[in-house]
């Protein structure tokens, strides 16, 4: 572990409502693992997501993510005044798929081994090491479905869990750590990148919004807990 991790103040960290990361982090979650259903982004239209989703620093990616994504929960409760449309459905569908998924190769693949290896292979050394650091934590990840464990999904899974705790627990200096450490050699050094593809690629503003506030998210994340990501040569 470098000693930028080991020598962060947890001062900053008063000033955090982690139950609101929480949200965030399931958000996020459920957005990324699986392909949407309409009761995902009904649920996250009726919440007003894109206007309850803070602002943080007010850097563009936060405010053009909002915009996006409020456009389109806007347009989807006004297409769902007809029970038998669901082209919108599909097309997100077909959007999550080239994505994230296939068939092929996805456009912004979700697993970080993919960007740290040479060979660009699922289950390689990093997802490896993401395994070794898990259990040696104590962390179980349930997945519905045979999933790497370095999925971009599974990681905020995680961080829901922790962010949970940890508003719990704001004095577990063990569980600040494995989060520091879960962030900026495991998730940080690769994620913006999967992020950046995503919002390159995306043919809904569903995933374009999602894209650049998830990116934004990890910015805030590696501010908040002053860290500097693990530095590493992407493959893609």
């Amino acid at each position: 572990m470098s000693s930028k991790v080991e020598s962060v103040s947890k001062a900053p960290l008063a000033a955090i409502d982690l139950e609101a990361y929480q949200g965030l982090a399931r958000i996020l979650h459920h957005c990324l693992i699986r392909y949407p259903d309409a009761e995902l982004v009904q649920g996250l239209a009726e919440c007003d997501v894109a206007a309850s989703w803070p602002v943080f620093a007010q850097r563009q990616q936060n405010t053009q993510g909002r915009a996006l994504l409020g456009e389109y929960l806007q347009r989807w409760v006004a297409g769902q005044s007809d029970p038998s449309d669901e082209v919108q459905l599909v097309d997100l569908k077909l959007d999550y798929g080239q994505l994230f998924f296939g068939p092929g190769e996805p456009n912004a693949v979700p697993q970080g081994s993919v960007y740290l290896g040479e060979e660009q292979l699922l289950n390689d050394k990093s997802t490896m090491a993401l395994m070794a650091f898990y259990r040696a934590h104590g962390v179980e990840v349930k997945v519905d479905f045979p999933q790497p464990l370095d999925h971009i999904g599974l990681f905020f899974a995680v961080l829901d869990q922790t962010f949970g705790r940890l508003s719990q627990e704001p004095e577990n200096d063990a569980l600040v750590r494995f989060t520091q450490v879960l962030l900026q050699q495991h998730l940080l050094p690769w994620a913006p990148r999967c992020f950046a593809l995503a919002y390159e690629y995306a043919t809904t503003d569903f995933y374009r919004g999602l894209a650049l506030l998830g990116s934004d998210f990890l910015g805030q994340l590696q501010q908040d807990f002053q860290l500097l990501p693990k530095e590493t040569r992407l493959y893609r």
